[in-house]
């Protein structure tokens, strides 16, 4: 056991604590914090990096809800948008509904809903600044790739 051992470990225990959006503070503390709207692979992916020893946060997009003012405070950290194709991302959400026994009709899978979710996410991910990457035929160790390339040249 060695130090990047506990440095993985801590930074699975912080991508736990901090998955999705559940305590705004964590996204002060992130070395990366990933937005996007539901079911872009921004909790697998947060996992996925800490297993790489780094800090990540994730938060949902959904125009209901007004991010947080802490996701927009200066911090020594990298934000990620990520986006999808609304006909992909609606045939993860039907699925989803379908496995939980829930009906496919709901709003949350109805591409109009994505749209309006996509527009909004756009627009915030635009405010930020953030880079964004489209998931939608990536997996998640090449995302995964793409953010660790994006973290390190940021912390140089």
């Amino acid at each position: 056991m060695d130090d990047h051992y506990f440095r993985k470990i801590e930074a699975v225990e912080f991508a736990v604590r901090y998955d999705d959006g559940k305590d705004a503070r964590g996204l002060l503390h992130a070395q990366v914090v990933l937005v996007g709207v539901s079911r872009t692979s921004k909790t697998p992916l947060s996992i996925y990096l800490a297993h790489k020893g780094i800090r990540t946060a994730n938060y949902p997009l959904t125009p209901e809800v007004q991010p947080p003012e802490e996701l927009f405070a200066p911090a020594e950290r990298l934000i990620v948008g990520l986006t999808m194709k609304p006909e992909r991302l609606l045939k993860i959400r039907t699925e989803r509904l379908r496995a939980l026994g829930l009906p496919v009709e709901a709003h949350y899978a109805s591409l109009d809903r994505i749209e309006t979710e996509l527009r909004f996410a756009d627009g915030l991910m635009a405010r930020l600044g953030c880079p964004v990457i489209d998931v939608t035929e990536k997996a998640i160790e090449e995302t995964a790739g793409l953010i660790m390339e994006k973290w390190m040249s940021s912390t140089v």
